[in-house]
């Protein structure tokens, strides 16, 4: 193992501690350490892709595993991950998931069913395409439960788009040497829109909802 690896981590990293704890199982159990570190940023989405593959690329740069190593056990800690939201998501259940839903203020249970019947619609191209998304590729996993997608088909589309996302990241750190931390740096601003976006959505969604409602308590008050 290259003792070097952990500390060029921590070096290039703020002292969160991410880099040096992934690079600390990178380095004790090897490509299984890389796919357990990917398995808990599944479940964990706080804990971020976008520096444990790259730098697990750089580990396979080094000599620390092989390519095709870090390849394998990371995919398989991506579906490891995925599962085990996809069972929360089942376990949770449509009814509890409607229960919950009629609680909230500003939505429908129209608005609930919509979605469902979107995802019956879409949902293997959602699965698929959603683990190439930062923030949404762990939380697809669980509507997908919800909707009991079927499991051969489930774990498949989740591979598949895992393997894309886990090699161009994986890839970019292996090539990159010790500036994968670069990879971060332009991951961490797609993420960053991604969110801004999805908080304009809830926003534009809540702010419809209101004045709908307004204009509801305007018409029953004008009758």
């Amino acid at each position: 193992m290259n003792l070097d690896l952990t500390t060029m981590a921590i070096a290039r990293q703020s002292a969160d501690g991410v880099a040096g704890w992934a690079a600390g199982l990178v380095d004790t159990m090897g490509g299984p350490g890389a796919g357990l570190a990917i398995a808990l940023e599944n479940l964990f989405p706080p804990l971020p892709s976008e520096v444990i593959l790259p730098l697990t690329g750089f580990a396979a740069g080094q000599g620390v595993l092989s390519l095709a190593s870090a390849l394998f056990w990371t995919t398989l800690g991506s579906v490891v991950g995925a599962v085990a939201l996809y069972w929360i998501g089942a376990l949770f259940g449509r009814d509890r998931m409607h229960a919950v839903w009629r609680k909230l203020p500003l939505v429908k249970s129209s608005d609930l069913v919509r979605t469902e019947e979107w995802f019956s619609r879409h949902g293997t191209k959602a699965v698929f395409l959603g683990r190439m998304v930062p923030i949404f590729r762990s939380l697809i996993s669980v509507p997908a439960g919800v909707e009991r997608m079927p499991m051969p088909l489930f774990v498949m589309l989740t591979t598949l788009g895992s393997l894309v996302w886990n090699s161009v990241l994986v890839m970019a750190g292996y090539w990159l040497g010790d500036r994968w931390d670069l990879v971060e740096t332009y991951v961490g601003v797609l993420s960053k829109a991604v969110l801004v976006m999805a908080v304009v959505a809830v926003v534009a969604y809540a702010a419809v909802r209101l004045r709908a409602r307004g204009r509801a308590a305007q018409h029953r008050r004008a009758s």
